[in-house]
């Protein structure tokens, strides 16, 4: 068996090609993500899970964005549908962090029950009047404050639940106000001001086991996109305190110039830990899993630890973690 590779990678469909099997096995991924294009139905997508893992012969890491709201992967038999985050918590007022200790309680056990065991969220980026609509009603809030409190009971919700958090994007999107899946934003923001607003919210939450940087350039750091850039990864270990596995944001997305090899060799030597490509294409995934390199040293023991926080979640009533969720949005709206 090959050495773990530094990579996230997707695939194309619902159901692995021969292709994709014969190439995973030799390119060993350290982990897998699925998007919707892959999520036809639980019984299938469960079955994707076993097979993935079946392909490197490991219990490898299996993630999914199932935020709620606009960021919903998995098909209508396998999990609830949810307000937007923004919406949910505009509607719980002060319930906010308990209905999302729920809320994310829930999603943990539908993602368990199909073998996912890790959901990238909480997103502690903070919603401005100008953030962008494809981020704005992701959000947990508007404040600091708040946000961090939000995503902290997001984090805790999916841990209770067996499911990793995946803290992002990292160090703040908030401000951004173009969609860095088709342009590359950049926040001109000064650096003092970045500091008690976009990243307060990260190092309140330095302690969780997995994060995702933010394909936006920070005028105050340099002028590279956070995820290739050696100064904003610095800023990210030193001074907000993470010490998590950090892994990019997709590599596919067109924030980032050259070609996706290029991209992933860059943000491995700024200090990524892991790259993470998401859209199934082989040819593109070979290039990633060339220029990723092997997971070693300080990035492998990251993502040792990381995995190591994976746990048997306790047996809850569903029904009832439901109910207290909507009455608490419910009671919120009466009151």
């Amino acid at each position: 068996m090959s050495a773990t590779s530094a990579a996230i990678l997707g695939c194309a469909g619902p159901r692995l090609t021969e292709p994709e099997r014969r190439f995973f096995a030799r390119a060993q991924p350290w982990g897998f993500i699925l998007f919707a294009r892959n999520c036809e139905s639980a019984a299938q997508t469960a079955a994707l899970v076993a097979d993935l893992r079946d392909c490197v012969g490991r219990r490898a890491p299996v993630l999914i964005d199932q935020e709620g709201g606009r960021v919903t992967r998995l098909s209508e038999d396998a999990g609830r549908r949810w307000l937007p985050p923004l919406d949910a918590v505009a509607r719980a007022g002060e319930r906010a962090a308990d209905m999302l200790r729920l809320r994310y309680r829930v999603i943990a056990h539908e993602l368990s029950a199909l073998g996912i065991d890790v959901n990238c969220a909480p997103l502690a980026d903070i919603a401005t009047p100008a953030t962008h609509p494809f981020l704005r009603n992701r959000c947990l809030g508007e404040t600091p404050g708040a946000v961090a409190a939000r995503a902290r009971a997001v984090a805790e919700g999916l841990l209770a639940g067996g499911v990793l958090p995946v803290l992002k994007h990292i160090p703040g999107h908030g401000r951004a106000t173009a969609d860095s899946h088709h342009d590359l934003p950049r926040v001109e923001a000064p650096l003092a001001d970045l500091r008690l607003t976009d990243f307060a919210p990260f190092a309140a939450l330095s302690d969780l086991p997995m994060g995702m940087t933010a394909h936006v350039v920070y005028a105050a750091l340099d002028d590279r996109a956070a995820t290739v850039s050696t100064t904003a990864i610095g800023l990210i270990r030193q001074e907000l305190g993470f010490g998590g596995l950090l892994m990019t944001d997709d590599l596919s997305m067109q924030a980032l110039s050259g070609d996706v090899g290029g991209r992933a060799a860059a943000a491995r030597a700024a200090g990524c830990d892991i790259a993470l490509h998401c859209n199934g294409d082989l040819a593109e995934m070979e290039a990633v899993i060339a220029a990723a390199g092997p997971l070693a040293g300080a990035a492998a023991a990251r993502a040792e630890a990381a995995l190591a926080r994976r746990r048997t979640p306790e047996p809850v009533d569903i029904a009832e973690l439901e109910a207290k969720h909507d009455a608490l949005l419910a009671g919120a709206r009466d009151g």
